[in-house]
């Protein structure tokens, strides 16, 4: 049977990989990898060194294929996101229909770990059910930019005793109002941590964590917001494409 790898790399630095991953890397004939359509996907060129970097096996190929772009959905945010998901499991049943030969196994290379704001697992889960193709799949973890976070700035997640809350830009900027206390923000395309200004927080913020243009900013909120703001619209407009995540936490 056809297998599919799910194969976690860390958050941008090869020395992320774990031994396992490396491993994995090894099992596989075949890479899928989504070309999201950037003039120059650093993404791409990082994922391609990590391949030469790691792969002992000769014989292995990769198919880069052009990422459906999400549109958003004025109505509503998750049938953008459902319609977006609809169009990837297309795509990856097409790739693993005819770029898999029989026995084969196919890895995709996941950006930090295939279980944390990643949607290739749910999007394989999602295929399956389709039942065109079968085929059996393995998720490999790996190093989360939240992990790269609270390492980089040399700081627990939590603090004794206390929990920690992992969520999107997009539902702080919904949750306002909510106490915001040891909190991880993601997927933040606008500065939502600016809507929580006066509220005694500080900020440890990170840009493409644990490559080599990474960029770390911590400090008060009210103090810092701006310069951030202004780091992340400069980084953005320079490199086209900006990752980041950052810990909010009540100052003691």
């Amino acid at each position: 049977m056809k297998t599919v790898l799910l194969i976690g790399i860390g958050a941008g630095d090869p020395e992320h990989i774990t031994v396992q991953a490396i491993n994995a890397l090894n099992r596989a004939q075949v890479f899928f990898i989504l070309d999201k359509g950037y003039a120059d996907d650093e993404l791409l060129r990082l994922r391609t060194e990590i391949c030469q970097r790691y792969i002992t096996a000769p014989g292995y190929r990769i198919v880069v294929v052009h990422d459906p772009q999400r549109k958003a959905d004025p109505l509503s945010y998750q049938r953008g996101v459902e319609r977006w998901h609809e169009q990837r499991a297309v795509l990856f049943e097409r790739l693993i229909d005819e770029e898999l030969r029989p026995d084969e196994t196919g890895g995709f290379l996941v950006w930090g770990d295939p279980s944390l704001y990643d949607s290739t697992l749910r999007i394989l889960e999602r295929v399956l059910s389709r039942g065109a193709i079968a085929f059996d799949y393995q998720v490999i973890p790996g190093i989360s930019s939240v992990q790269a976070l609270a390492a980089q700035h040399r700081i627990p997640l939590n603090r004794i005793g206390e929990p920690i809350q992992i969520t999107t830009g997009r539902r702080l900027a919904l949750d306002e109002g909510a106490n915001v206390d040891n909190t991880v923000v993601m997927l933040d395309a606008h500065s939502a941590f600016e809507g929580f200004l006066g509220r005694g927080l500080h900020i440890y913020w990170g840009a493409y964590l644990g490559t080599d243009h990474e960029i770390l900013i911590a400090g008060e909120l009210d103090e810092v917001c701006e310069h951030i703001k202004h780091v992340r619209q400069k980084a953005r407009q320079d490199r086209g494409w900006i990752m980041d995540a950052y810990l909010l936490r009540k100052l003691d």
